[in-house]
C-alpha cells in the first residue's frame, strides 16, 4: 500500500541581536511538490544557497524561487527529500517526448537523456555532485551499463553520471539529496 509517509520537520537556526544561536523555523519544509500526477515523486524542497562559500546570515532566510527547480542555483548547493513512489508501467513505457515534459515539471527539461534503447525512461544528467542517502525504503540506481540496488543508510555519490532512479520495491522510497553545482571538465563525453 502507497501511504504518504510522516512529514519531517526542518529546523533553520541563526542568531539574535546578542549574536546567541537561536531557532529561527522549526516547521514541515514549505516546498512541497508532486511532479508528474498520481504515481509520481513528491520533492520536498528543504533549503539551498545561492553561493559557495555560503553568506551566513544572522536570521537565514531560505532564497526565493519561482517552483521546482531541479539542479542547484549556479555556484550553489540543494537539499531536499525525494518520495519515490513504486515504479508503475505506466512510468516505464514514457516516450523520450513525455519523460521531457516531466523534466519540464522539475525545472529542467534539458537533463532528460532519454532516448530509444535507453536502459530507463527517466535517464538524465546534470552538472552536479549529489549525495543521495537513503533514508527509508530501497531504489535502484540505473546507469548506463551498471545498477546498484540501495536500501535505508546508503549513501550515493552521483558524479554527473547519466541515470535513473527506479523504485521496484513495492513501497515508498524516503531520499535525502544534497546537490552542488558542478561543471563538467573536457575528460567528460
Amino acid at each position: 500500500m502507497n501511504l504518504p509517509q510522516k512529514t519531517f520537520r526542518r529546523v533553520v537556526t541563526g542568531h539574535d541581536a546578542d549574536g546567541k544561536a537561536i531557532i529561527i523555523s522549526d516547521a514541515p519544509p514549505v516546498h512541497t511538490q508532486l511532479v508528474g500526477g498520481t504515481g509520481g515523486p513528491t520533492f520536498f524542497e528543504v533549503w539551498h544557497t545561492l553561493e559557495t562559500p555560503a553568506l551566513i546570515h544572522p536570521q537565514s532566510r531560505e532564497p526565493h524561487e519561482n517552483g521546482l527547480v531541479l539542479p542547484p542555483p549556479k555556484k550553489g548547493t540543494r537539499m531536499r527529500v525525494i518520495e519515490f513512489p513504486p515504479e508503475s508501467e505506466e512510468i516505464r513505457k514514457l516516450t523520450a517526448t513525455e519523460a521531457a515534459t516531466k523534466f519540464r515539471a522539475m525545472g529542467d527539461e534539458k537533463a532528460s537523456t532519454s532516448a530509444e534503447g535507453a536502459p530507463h525512461p527517466l535517464m538524465h544528467r546534470t552538472q552536479t555532485v549529489d549525495y543521495g542517502i537513503v533514508l527509508e525504503g530501497e531504489i535502484t540506481l540505473v546507469l548506463d551499463r551498471a545498477e546498484a540496488t540501495i536500501q535505508a543508510g546508503d549513501i550515493v555519490i552521483q558524479c554527473g553520471t547519466n541515470h535513473a532512479w527506479a523504485n521496484r520495491s513495492g513501497k515508498i522510497c524516503r531520499m535525502a539529496f544534497i546537490l552542488i553545482d558542478g561543471q563538467f571538465t573536457d575528460e567528460n563525453v
